[in-house]
């Protein structure tokens, strides 16, 4: 079966001085990805996990779209072997064609703008925005405090209950891959198109 969930959005740390396992991991996702038949839009960076993603999925012979705003191009942070590239006048232009452009999302650990990506697509979501399937990939338990306090909020009445449902919690690469193929199988075409 071909894909239908063909273009997934990933985001991810810019540092590389984190762990190795964090690295493994999104390297690994990248790799699925590329064997599965999908074609991975980052942020275009070239370092950290998305520079991992990016290698996993090039590697092995699959197609990686980095966006990524003028400014990054100019200071020599991109990617140098992207398959394609979308240059964006700023970061708010990127999130917003990152998002956009994806089937699915997929978020990896990270920083601030990591963090940043991933909250405004649930605010998205809640608000009825996005409709697109979002997996955390909560490698080595790095979201855990994140979900707890999502946990408290709801707790405090801060946060709905259901909100807790817009996105999917994985701890492997290969569990992350499982949710894409079986939104493949389980949704019907076109359910996603925001």
């Amino acid at each position: 079966m071909k894909p239908f969930r063909k273009t997934i959005t990933v985001y991810g740390a810019s540092s590389s001085k984190i762990d190795k396992s964090f690295a493994d991991a999104a390297y690994r996702l990248g790799r699925l990805m590329a064997l599965s038949g999908r074609t991975v839009l980052t942020g275009g960076g070239n370092t950290g996990l998305m520079a991992s993603v990016e290698d996993g999925v090039l590697d092995n012979g699959g197609t990686v779209i980095g966006v990524i705003p003028k400014f990054m191009v100019e200071n020599g942070w991109m990617h140098g072997g992207l398959s394609k590239v979308i240059e964006t006048d700023d970061m708010h232009e990127r999130k917003q064609k990152l998002a956009d452009m994806a089937d699915a999302i997929v978020t990896l650990p990270g920083g601030t703008g990591t963090m940043e990506e991933l909250l405004e697509v649930i605010t998205w979501k809640t608000l009825g925005l996005c409709s697109k399937p979002l997996i955390i990939l909560n490698t080595d338990g790095y979201y855990d405090k994140l979900l707890d306090f999502f946990d408290n909020a709801v707790k405090l009445n801060f946060m709905k209950e259901e909100y807790k449902s817009v996105w999917r919690v994985v701890s492997t690469p290969e569990e992350a891959m499982e949710i894409i193929d079986e939104e493949d199988r389980t949704c019907p075409v076109g359910k996603y198109n925001n």
